[in-house]
């Protein structure tokens, strides 16, 4: 497929659900136009790229998320290391979205989803249960590098670049929200999700990769984490909250821990000394996540 047929296609996505989206700038609805870009009604216009995307970002962004970030967490997606954490949050989705089969039309934004994979992963999980006819995927995320890998993999969802504190959507589009390992905005979620909707967030817990940081940070104070505060934090936006743990061990070959070692913030600020001891060898390591409901109700 050609690089404008490919375009064409992805703006006839668009122009299907080009409601949900209003204009960064301005607040104003969107439309898609004969030029292949979105534009809104006072004539801010944001071009869809030739891989599919739209950038919706006003202001230039520098992040340590860079492309090797990127492709080090496909593959540690690829391996599987997630697989249970993603499996757990289908399985929530499933029950949430029982009492709806009715609804043609479930619509899920990733806020924060990096190059797309624990999107692609969910919908394409979901897309298998007769309880759930359709679902659009919408993933945005202001580090550019992954929305370009996320459109080029997956055609079939909507990717834009995108800043959470002036999210390009209108108001109560999105039946559920996730936000997987990645910063939030109260309000944002509140405004975006429908009512009934709900909030999908994914934090660290306490043991969450324990190994390297216990390698990494032995004797500097932050050998040991906490989540108490994100969780306080969470309570206090949403009235309805539920909680669940979901922790297992991951045994990596090299390859994959070098994969890792990209992957993770926690690297970041370790030494190279550090980061040396583990390169050459297989590690079992931990996966423990806390995942976080809640439910707009008004």
């Amino acid at each position: 497929m050609s690089n404008n047929e490919s375009i064409l296609k992805k703006a006839q996505l668009l122009s299907i659900h080009e409601k949900i989206f209003r204009c960064p700038i301005c607040g104003g609805s969107m439309k898609v136009e004969r030029s292949a870009s979105l534009e809104c009604e006072n004539r801010h216009c944001y071009d869809i790229s030739k891989q599919g995307y739209v950038n919706l970002l006003n202001h230039s962004s520098r992040t340590k998320y860079d492309k090797a970030l990127f492709e080090a967490r496909r593959s540690i997606s690829g391996s599987g290391f997630f697989e249970p954490l993603v499996e757990a949050v289908t399985s929530r989705l499933i029950q949430e979205l029982k009492p709806r089969e009715s609804e043609k039309l479930v619509r899920l934004l990733d806020a924060g989803c990096g190059e797309g994979s624990h999107l692609s992963t969910i919908r394409s999980k979901l897309g298998k249960y007769s309880v759930v006819p359709d679902v659009l995927g919408v993933g945005m995320d202001i580090a550019k590098e992954g929305i370009v890998m996320a459109a080029k993999t997956s055609p079939d969802s909507l990717w834009c670049v995108a800043d959470l504190s002036q999210s390009p959507f209108a108001d109560r589009q999105f039946d559920y929200i996730l936000n997987i390992l990645s910063p939030s905005n109260y309000s944002e979620f509140r405004r975006l999700l429908a009512r009934g909707g709900a909030l999908v967030k994914v934090i660290p817990h306490s043991l969450y990769l324990q190994e390297l940081r216990t390698l990494f940070y032995t004797g500097t104070g932050k050998e040991t984490y906490s989540n108490d505060s994100t969780i306080e934090l969470f309570s206090r936006h949403f009235e309805q909250v539920d909680t669940e743990r979901v922790q297992y061990r991951v045994v990596l070959d090299t390859d994959q821990m070098k994969q890792l070692i990209r992957m993770t913030p926690l690297s970041w600020n370790a030494s190279p000394e550090a980061i040396g001891q583990i390169l050459d060898e297989e590690m079992e390591v931990t996966a423990d996540f806390m995942l976080l409901y809640g439910w707009n109700e008004e």
